[in-house]
This record gives C-alpha cells, sequence and structure tokens, in this order.
C-alpha cells in the first residue's frame, strides 16, 4: 500500500459491532497532477472463499440456501438466497477455509479442490476478496446433513439441483447471488458437468 499517488490521511473507527467499518480520508493524485480529497466508508469483513460442488456423473451441484438479512431488507420477500457454498477465512489459508466449510454447510468431506480464481465482490465499499473453487463430490463423501453450525447461528438447507435447472434458476431469478452465477457461468464454459 505504498503507492505515491494516494496518501491516506485518517482513518476513523465507525463500528466494530460485528466486522469493521471505518470513514478514510484519502488524498489522491489525479491524472492532470492535482490533488483531490475524498472521505470513504469502507467495510472490512475478511476474505473468504466459495466453492461448487459437482457430481459429473450425476450432472448435479450442491447448492445451500439460506435467510441473508440484507436481501430481505432490500426486497427479497423470503429473505433466502441460493448460493454455492462459502464462508470467511478466519485464521485459514482459502483452500483449507473451503474445505472445511464444505464439510459444515453442506455434509460432505471434500479431499481434493481446485482454485480457478479469485475477485473483490463490491469494490466500492468492501475490502473482502473472494477466492473461487470447483470441487467433485460423490454420495460416498456424505459424512454428515450439513446445515451449517449451531453456534454461529446458521440454518443451511443443502440442495443437490441438476446443473441443467441450476443454469435456468439464474435466468428465472431464483438465483441472484453474484458468487453463484459466477461459479456456475464457470462450469457451463468449461463443460464440468
Amino acid at each position: 500500500m505504498n503507492n505515491p499517488k494516494y496518501k491516506i490521511q485518517k482513518t476513523e473507527l465507525l463500528s466494530d459491532n460485528w466486522y469493521i467499518l471505518n470513514k478514510v480520508t484519502i488524498d489522491y493524485q489525479k491524472k492532470d497532477g492535482e490533488w483531490d480529497t475524498q472521505e470513504r466508508e469502507v467495510y472490512d469483513r475478511g476474505n473468504g472463499a466459495a466453492i461448487l460442488l459437482y457430481d459429473k456423473r450425476k450432472g448435479t451441484v450442491i447448492l445451500t440456501r439460506q435467510f441473508r438479512l440484507p436481501s430481505y431488507l432490500n426486497g427479497n420477500k423470503s429473505g433466502l438466497l441460493i448460493e454455492v457454498c462459502a464462508g470467511l477465512l478466519d485464521e485459514d489459508n482459502p483452500e483449507a477455509c473451503i474445505i472445511r466449510e464444505t464439510e459444515e454447510e453442506t455434509g460432505y468431506r471434500i479431499q481434493k479442490v481446485k482454485k480457478v480464481f479469485e475477485a473483490y465482490m463490491s469494490p466500492g465499499a468492501v475490502t473482502e476478496i473472494l477466492h473461487y473453487f470447483i470441487g467433485e463430490y460423490d454420495i460416498s463423501m456424505k459424512v454428515n446433513e450439513g446445515g451449517g453450525l449451531a453456534n454461529e447461528h446458521e440454518e443451511i438447507e443443502v440442495l443437490e439441483i441438476p446443473f441443467d435447472q441450476a443454469y435456468v434458476m439464474i435466468e428465472s431469478g431464483e438465483i441472484k447471488d453474484a458468487k453463484t452465477i459466477m461459479l456456475l457461468q464457470y462450469a457451463k464454459i468449461h463443460n464440468l458437468v
């Protein structure tokens, strides 16, 4: 973060209730050489990982459905979103995180995952970068019912859906989660399922 065109003047903590919300005052040098000052609120929730589990033989994918308050507050009447399995890295590396989250959320114990890309999800206000993975699953990997962790207040429904149906659910609006759309499109482009 030592770019001479950007000078952070002040960082004020606005909230440390769930994650970190800062108000940052920054001077930055424009293309014409002049300096401008801006104040922005920046939300730091940590980085995360997401995975599309797929069974090429059956032509299915594992997705989850859970309540997401921000979507409810923004007009999603049920508050439920269909998503790929995902979670925050916490202290883990991305691969270890997604293997752990997969078992917690879906009940599948996978050993092998492949990182396919990473992306900032909302870079105008959130620091998070998300690491995207794919992984094959089959019924022999099912070790529990999944559903998330009670101490994290998770109530996650595990869905096994034919890939073609999941892909159509993007167009119908049943799937509106960006990370899920991105991974389903990756699967379509690369003929995974």
